[in-house]
């Protein structure tokens, strides 16, 4: 798998070896964290001296493979790190008495020097060459939201809130906003073009957005977005959740994903000559997706608690339909044209891996784009309020219902398969499985309630 894409900075500038020793030096950083993500999109990192960089920077640091979820068999697990050297940043939280610690995001290769198949962010890579190959980059806008949560004495996470403000609420009633504030501040300190922060509509809920970016560097970026909100949370007391729905009754939390294609540097998706200002590739885009979503939704959306969240009535998308404007459809084109022309997918949640999401919508949409898949008619009607046999007869078909029947709908995707590689797929099937099997036996608190005393 040869990887040709070369990741810059969002000024467009590379980083050298050089320039991370200077900053090294500049800023007394001591330690080097390299930092990866596992199948499930968990951080795990590496931490050594600074003293040691050059042997980073020249991928000599290796990496046990066996013992991170979904990557080798006992067998074959050594590894090693390469870093993006254009990840490098000060860890703004991580400074104490004047040394900080820096991080260094990496990609997983083989002990030949090949990347390895089972890495995420290597997948991924190889998925943007296939888009390169068709003359096309993507653009990803992610909307992250998350939930703040007190702790109790002994420091465990509970699911008590901290305020009951609503959407868009300030203070007092909105009692994160210095904790807002304050992860804002921590992420523009890391390079990050922060837009806006508002309360969400549930109870201790709250939205932070970024600036969009190429796919690696989005999911790059969400992975480094969550890292510093719970971070920042855990300075405060608390602890902060990106698990979908962590309270019966209320909104979940989800992961909004405004898409975007390039060629030559001009947004593919806006055509000035059509009714509604689209391109062909937009369309086909918007096709693809809706034809293929049932298929990428165990990744998108990958736990069992994710579907909670996507039930109607609580402004979750559900139903596989497009609108200009229309926010009860899965799909939605915002009003903005020209450069900032975009479909939003609306369906995936913050739980999922980010550089396997990315992978299979750019699937998605590159099987749209290549089979010329139209969509279907647009619905700007209110799709809660319509009728099973309505939406039959309209041809509006539903997102899985469970973590079970999305990943049989997984296992019968040729582009899920393709964009997620034999050994992500494989691996990824055998551990949801379990997942699945292991909620699918276990004896709830709400069975007990309802059963125990009545037979």
């Amino acid at each position: 798998m040869e990887v040709i894409f070369k990741h810059t900075t969002a000024n467009g500038k590379n980083i050298t070896d050089d320039d991370i020793k200077k900053i090294i030096k500049e800023e007394n950083i001591k330690f080097i964290e390299l930092q990866f993500v596992d199948i499930n999109g968990q951080v795990k990192s590496l931490t050594i001296p600074s003293t040691h960089i050059d042997r980073a920077l020249n991928n000599d640091l290796m990496l046990d493979g066996s013992s991170i979820k979904g990557f080798r068999s006992i067998e074959t697990s050594d590894m090693c790190f390469v870093p993006d050297k254009n990840t490098f940043v000060v860890l703004p939280w991580r400074e104490c008495e004047g040394i900080n610690t820096a991080r260094l995001i990496c990609d997983i290769h083989n002990a030949d020097g090949t990347p390895f198949e089972g890495c995420p962010r290597c997948n991924l890579k190889r998925m943007m060459q296939e888009a390169q190959k068709m003359g096309y980059s993507m653009n990803i806008g992610p909307e992250v939201e998350f939930f703040l949560f007190k702790k109790d004495e002994e420091n465990h996470a509970t699911t008590q809130k901290v305020d009951c403000a609503g959407y868009y609420d300030i203070g007092p009633e909105d009692l994160g906003e210095d904790i807002r504030s304050e992860i804002v501040l921590t992420l523009q300190k890391m390079g990050f073009d922060i837009e806006a922060s508002h309360h969400e509509v549930a109870d201790s809920q709250h939205e932070i957005d970024f600036k969009y970016a190429d796919i690696l560097t989005a999911a790059d970026n969400v992975v480094t977005f969550k890292v510093v909100v719970k971070a920042v949370a855990a300075q405060y007391g608390l602890h902060a959740t990106f698990m979908a729905k962590p309270i019966y009754g209320i909104n979940g939390s989800g992961m909004h994903c405004n898409i975007s294609m390039f060629k030559d540097g001009v947004n593919a998706y806006f055509d000035d000559k059509t009714d509604t200002k689209l391109s062909n590739e937009a369309m086909y885009s918007i096709g693809g997706l809706l034809r293929n979503i049932q298929g990428i939704t165990a990744v998108t959306n990958p736990t069992v608690n994710s579907y909670k969240r996507i039930v109607p009535g609580y402004e979750a998308p559900v139903y596989l339909a497009w609108s200009l404007a229309n926010r009860s459809a899965l799909l939605r084109v915002p009003s903005k044209r020209g450069v900032s022309t975009r479909v939003e997918l609306r369906s995936p949640d913050p739980s999922c891996n980010p550089y396997l999401a990315f992978a299979v919508i750019l699937g998605a949409c590159l099987d749209g784009m290549k089979n010329k898949i139209n969509p279907p008619e647009l619905v700007e009607a209110n799709i809660y309020a319509l009728t099973e046999e309505e939406r039959k007869k309209m041809g509006i078909d539903s997102l899985p219902d469970s973590l079970n029947v999305a990943l049989s709908m997984l296992q019968n995707s040729d582009v899920a398969k393709d964009a997620l590689g034999e050994h992500i797929y494989n691996e990824f099937i055998l551990a949801k499985n379990k997942e699945w099997d292991s909620f699918r036996t276990f004896v709830s608190k709400w069975e007990i309630d309802k059963y125990l005393e009545k037979y």
